[in-house]
């Protein structure tokens, strides 16, 4: 079960997630340890929740049971995931042999062409579509792996620390950036990240994993342009720290 942490509201389960995700007891072992252990966790359709740990917490191993890549999962029976799901990494793996366009489009019909075009525009590479990815910076690749991620128009986007590789002034833009692609294209997203600050920026709640359980499960109810001057923004960035264990001091 979820816990309150620092004071805050833990989530309440809700009901019927529509197109969302819904865990019941979902567990991964290896070499006989429990990577995962009887998760339970439901996202209704349209959120967007962030997912922090430390390593070896179990965050990636539920994000490659979300994708349906690893089949070694126990209580799959009980695992509901949306059919139109696509995952964005830490690196774009852009194909270096296609150029931009063909690279957006790949595993899609030629009839969502034009579409990728148009996303192209969005993420800020119009006019870039006949370039080559190694012509692109990394926060251009990302760009792209994003708008490749989005032309299928998934209902569950799963993002496994899409910025960690990226420098600070470009993860802010990417920051804005998501946020305006999510306002537009609505898929419910679960994104796994190491940074507290990227989590209370970007998502509307917050769940930690420890030791392959859920221990932490909180809203992030903060109105207007989330700034880490606000006080409210401190409150939980200490409390989060302090779940996971670091010094809210000395981070």
């Amino acid at each position: 079960m979820a816990t309150n942490s620092g004071g805050l509201t833990p989530v309440e389960p809700s009901g019927d997630p529509g197109s969302g995700v819904r865990l019941r007891g979902v567990t991964r072992s290896f070499a006989g340890r429990a990577v995962l252990d009887n998760v339970d966790l439901t996202i209704p359709e349209g959120q967007f929740v962030a997912l922090l740990g430390k390593s070896g917490s179990g965050k990636s191993t539920l994000l490659r049971a979300l994708a349906g890549i690893d089949h070694g999962v126990a209580g799959a029976g009980l695992l509901r995931v949306p059919t139109r799901t696509s995952m964005v990494f830490q690196d774009s793996r852009l194909l270096p042999w296609k150029r931009i366009l063909p690279n957006v489009l790949f595993g899609q019909p030629r009839s969502r062409r034009a579409a990728a075009s148009e996303l192209l525009g969005e993420v800020g590479l119009a006019g870039r579509e006949k370039a080559w990815p190694g012509e692109l910076s990394g926060g251009e690749q990302q760009r792209a792996a994003l708008a490749r991620a989005l032309v299928g128009e998934p209902d569950l986007l799963l993002a496994d620390e899409p910025f960690g590789a990226l420098d600070a002034l470009t993860r802010i833009r990417m920051h804005a950036l998501l946020r305006r692609l999510i306002e537009v294209h609505r898929p419910t997203v679960l994104l796994v990240t190491h940074d507290v600050d990227e989590a209370i920026t970007l998502a509307q709640r917050v769940v930690i994993l420890d030791r392959g359980r859920i221990e932490v499960d909180i809203e992030i109810d903060i109105d207007g342009p989330r700034d880490p001057s606000q006080p409210q923004f401190q409150q939980i960035r200490r409390a989060l720290l302090s779940a996971l264990g670091a010094d809210p001091l000395a981070a």
